[in-house]
């Protein structure tokens, strides 16, 4: 059974604490089989990733078939049903529209002092993004990490697929055609993200990776952090609904399980003021779990993660279990959502509303879906287009602004013993430094 809290309960301060810093993620330890796959890769690039397709995912490559051409791609798309091709071109459109309002401006002034300062922004040269195979195929994962980069300006976009068996998902091509990707392989695991991270013969390195995968895909990501920018490392979904007795009580439970489905380390969290209500969520949860084709999976995710949390208040309440929460996805199915989202500070996402279900923005509402998940909402905000760009700084000074201000970093210079960062300043104003100390 779902875990079930009262705020009226005497314990319910330790029991909510148990909730918000309990482990989901599987406690088996990938690390030093990831550090032998991407020291492989390192070492015999091709070679390697040829030998761990066959290992892992049952196809036999030669290097030269590492890449899906343009005409793989173009058969591909023209396998799709029109009626998917149309709704993922709908996506596309309005994921477009969204995140080219997010192009940030370059910015120049001049301060009072006659300094010229200001900033620009620059793309990343290249960006790989790592998409899900075989069961887990996710074309809408494919617009969400390669139409913000292609919007910042990003030239180079490289795309890895696993394909088990010598099977891809023909949308997933579809969808990576027409978002922008500018290369393509079929490799995936932790190889993939070694081969991008450091490059192959076949595979260029690239400057940062994005994009979602198993237990092996997150640690390679997080072991090659440094050497390349990532996104994050992402874990198990979650969706956290905070919902009156007014709404259909099964409208809430299959909003719960939407999130459950995905994998049995998801959660899903309902906070009500209606204890009744609860009830029928709960008892609507169950009469799906028996008709859901992943209702294996949802069914664990529920029983050993989700919760029902019954408070006094909604309004009063809500805002700072969410904030301890800090969930990827948040509902607010109430009647008026504004006041409850004005004082969250810490969600990935806010869904706001009866009528906005979490699953519209996984696909067409046209917010980006890859979110901070594990609390990581605290610091952290979901994929947009800031993310393949660069922010560098610009100073231009002429004699008399640094006359103006040169004096002030030559002393604290000083103050710090770097002499000769003192002198730079200092020589050009035909000022006393205390070189020499």
């Amino acid at each position: 059974m779902a875990a079930r809290l009262s705020s009226r309960d005497p314990g319910f301060e330790d029991a909510f604490a148990r909730l918000v810093t309990a482990r989901r993620e599987p406690q088996a330890d990938v690390a030093a089989d990831v550090a032998r796959i991407i020291a492989e890769v390192r070492a015999r690039g091709d070679a390697a990733l040829v030998e761990f397709s066959r290992k892992f995912d049952r196809l036999d490559l030669t290097a030269d078939r590492l890449a899906i051409g343009a005409d793989e791609m173009a058969a591909a798309e023209k396998a799709c049903p029109n009626d998917a091709l149309a709704a993922l071109d709908f996506a596309a459109q309005r994921i477009e529209v969204f995140h080219r309002r997010q192009v940030p401006r370059d910015e120049e002034f001049t301060d009072a002092e006659g300094i010229r300062l200001g900033w620009r922004w620059r793309a990343i040269a290249a960006v790989g993004v790592y998409v899900p195979g075989g069961r887990a195929a996710y074309p809408s994962s494919v617009l969400m990490n390669v139409i913000p980069a292609r919007i910042a300006g990003v030239p180079r976009i490289v795309m890895t697929v696993p394909t088990p068996g010598g099977e891809v998902n023909p949308l997933v091509l579809a969808a990576a055609r027409r978002a922008g990707v500018t290369e393509a392989y079929r490799v995936g695991g932790a190889q993939a993200v070694a081969a991008l991270a450091f490059g192959t013969a076949t595979i260029p390195a690239v400057d940062k990776i994005t994009g979602p995968g198993n237990a092996y895909v997150a640690e390679a990501k997080r072991q090659v952090f440094g050497a390349v920018g990532i996104d994050m490392v992402a874990g198990p979904s979650e969706i956290l609904v905070v919902a009156d007795a007014a709404n259909d009580p099964d409208w809430i439970a299959i909003d719960l399980l939407s999130q459950a489905e995905h994998d049995a380390a998801a959660q899903s969290i309902l906070i009500t003021d209606d204890a009744r209500f609860a009830d029928d969520v709960v008892e609507a949860v169950a009469a799906r779990l028996r008709t859901l084709p992943r209702a294996a999976i949802a069914g664990e995710s529920w029983e050993k993660f989700g919760a029902v949390i019954v408070v006094k208040d909604l309004a009063g309440e809500a805002p700072a279990l969410v904030d301890r929460l800090a969930p990827e996805h948040l509902e607010l199915a109430v009647a008026d959502p504004a006041p409850i989202a004005e004082a969250v500070r810490n969600a990935g996402a806010i869904f706001m509303g009866r009528f906005t279900p979490e699953a519209v923005g996984d696909y067409v509402a046209g917010p980006n879906h890859v979110l901070p998940t594990n609390r990581s909402a605290r610091f952290s905000s979901g994929l947009g287009v800031w993310d393949f760009l660069k922010r560098t700084s610009l100073v231009t000074a002429d004699a008399d602004g640094l006359g103006a201000i040169g004096p002030a970093a030559v002393a604290l210079a000083e103050a710090e013993g770097l002499d000769a960062h003192a002198l730079s300043i200092a020589i050009r104003l035909n000022l006393p430094a205390g070189g020499g100390r």
